[in-house]
């Protein structure tokens, strides 16, 4: 049987003025239309071909490779929102459809988003943002190791997901999260824990030592930015410091007491002042 979505070797059956007719050795036909045809084709050879449906539900090959496959996962840009989704540029004349009801969140024409190819139901192509069935196990990755990945999804209560390298599955719990993430970011994070599934937890800082020194940094910059004195102290509200600093207020206050220490600011019953 002829599959869709895949690249696939397949043999020349018949040739036409407008093109050559392949199969799989199955009764199954499909067309390669001229354009598309190699030089010196004969009946009988085989060629690589994508396979997909046409504007007229035709199924349809190309020796065209698109930028993703069904089951794969892969970057793909936003052509058009229309009433019935968004529709994906992926290589080929015809764009692959992104559901609303495969969105993790809306998208916008122009920006690029994560997300996997699959059949639906009638059999066409589409692509879905939710992609933990697609993403695999990180055995490759130890504990503290540093990765990149794309976030695919946010879930309040949760935390946000991330593909790392765009293949295997990561959180970043909600108690790591400090600041605005959006889905499409691309982020850098060190691996907190490599669970028992193979799935990856994930924080957005480094390990507390080493995250306090450009934290400290950080609270320098922003007092420079207020003068020289910032309006409020360590006993200012986990809001206000996130807001300001993208930092928990453990971690504010482990970065100030070493600024304290240094004796690089001085801290008021209402300030904290650079010296």
């Amino acid at each position: 049987m002829i599959e869709i979505g895949i690249i696939q070797s397949l043999k020349v059956v018949k040739r036409t003025n407008f093109g050559v007719y392949l199969s799989d050795g199955s009764e199954e036909r499909v067309l390669l239309p001229r354009k598309q045809v190699p030089e010196f084709v004969n009946t009988g050879d085989a060629i690589e071909v994508f396979v997909y449906r046409d504007s007229s539900d035709r199924l349809i090959a190309t020796t065209t490779k698109p930028y993703i496959t069904v089951g794969n996962v892969a970057v793909l840009k936003v052509k058009e929102v229309t009433k019935i989704g968004a529709f994906l540029e992926y290589g080929l004349e015809r764009d692959l459809l992104l559901p609303f009801k495969e969105m993790t969140e809306r998208v916008h024409e122009g920006k690029e988003y994560l997300v996997a190819m699959y059949v639906d139901r009638s059999g066409r192509l589409a692509a879905t943002m939710k992609l933990d069935d697609y993403l695999t196990e990180a055995e490759i990755y130890g504990r503290d190791a540093q990765v990149e990945g794309t976030i695919y999804e946010i879930n309040e209560d949760i935390g946000a997901f991330v593909a790392v390298d765009n293949r295997y599955y990561g959180l970043i719990p909600k108690k790591e999260i400090h600041g605005s993430y959006h889905v499409g970011d691309v982020v850098t994070t060190r691996v907190t824990e490599v669970r028992r599934d193979g799935k990856l937890n994930l924080s957005p800082f480094k390990k507390a030592y080493m995250q306090m020194d450009d934290d400290a940094e950080k609270i320098i910059k922003v007092i420079e930015e207020y003068n020289g004195c910032l309006p409020y102290n360590d006993k200012a509200s986990p809001e206000v410091i996130a807001h300001d600093f993208d930092m928990s207020k453990a971690a504010f206050k482990r970065a100030v007491g070493r600024l304290y220490k240094e004796r690089r600011i001085e801290i008021t019953e209402k300030t904290i002042i650079l010296k």
